[in-house]
């Protein structure tokens, strides 16, 4: 996989992570992380702007580096791992990749025991991920999944309750108990969650809107509800 940037590279190097080789501009002037990356025992090939755009869709900074690819837990090691009060985010096929970095970015800085992201139909770990959610991808677990529905049964069983997101047939955010092991479900952008996710959530929330437009984006709504459970746990 690659991923970009110059504090995604510094970000990398301080955690220690492997890096295989590193493509810098040839007029590269950060000489800083020029000499992170020489002391990391990092490759480093010098390529032209041209070539570097080849390699990444965005803002490069000059900064390609090539990595493994993400590595998600299984849904057996989160259920056989969740402890005594577990905070769980589960994305209902979050498409956007600024998004999803952005959630990432949060769950991290709230304490989510664990985000629960489905196979198909959605976004997964890449290097827009990556560079959005500014280096929380080493301090978070991600698991990926095949059916939603089968692992809110899963959960339920494991004593989880399920609170999804939605508009109607809901009760204010912040008037729910997020003190007990809870999963928060984030819809889709622009489709939200899907019906027969809702039907199996034990509680919906809404976030009161008091505009003219009706919805949230999927990040700014995902923030409010963790920071939620985050004050009703303090």
């Amino acid at each position: 996989m690659y991923v970009y940037g110059k504090n995604v590279a510094k970000e990398l190097i301080n955690n220690k992570r492997e890096i295989k080789k590193a493509y810098l501009l040839n007029t590269f002037m950060n000489s800083d992380l020029e000499s992170l990356l020489k002391n990391a025992k990092v490759n480093i090939d010098y390529m032209d702007k041209r070539q570097l755009d080849k390699k990444v869709d965005g803002n490069h900074q000059g900064v390609v580096l090539e990595i493994d690819d993400y590595k998600y837990l299984s849904e057996k090691e989160m259920l056989e791992n969740l402890g005594d009060n577990p905070f769980i985010v589960l994305l209902d096929h979050i498409e956007d990749p600024h998004n999803f970095g952005a959630i990432i970015r949060t769950c991290e800085t709230a304490g989510v025991d664990y985000i629960v992201i489905p196979k198909n139909r959605s976004v997964g770990v890449n290097s827009t991920v990556m560079k959005t959610s500014t280096g929380a991808l080493d301090n978070v677990k991600i698991v990926q999944i095949t059916n939603i529905n089968q692992t809110i049964e899963k959960l339920k069983k494991k004593g989880v309750w399920i609170v999804g997101t939605d508009m109607e047939n809901s009760s204010i955010y912040d008037e729910l108990d997020y003190t007990i092991p809870t999963c928060i479900i984030i819809g889709s952008e622009g489709f939200g969650m899907s019906n027969l996710v809702k039907k199996n959530c034990d509680f919906i929330a809404r976030i009161p809107m008091y505009g003219k437009i009706n919805s949230l984006n999927a990040s700014v709504a995902a923030g409010i509800m963790i920071y939620e459970v985050v004050r009703q746990r303090k």
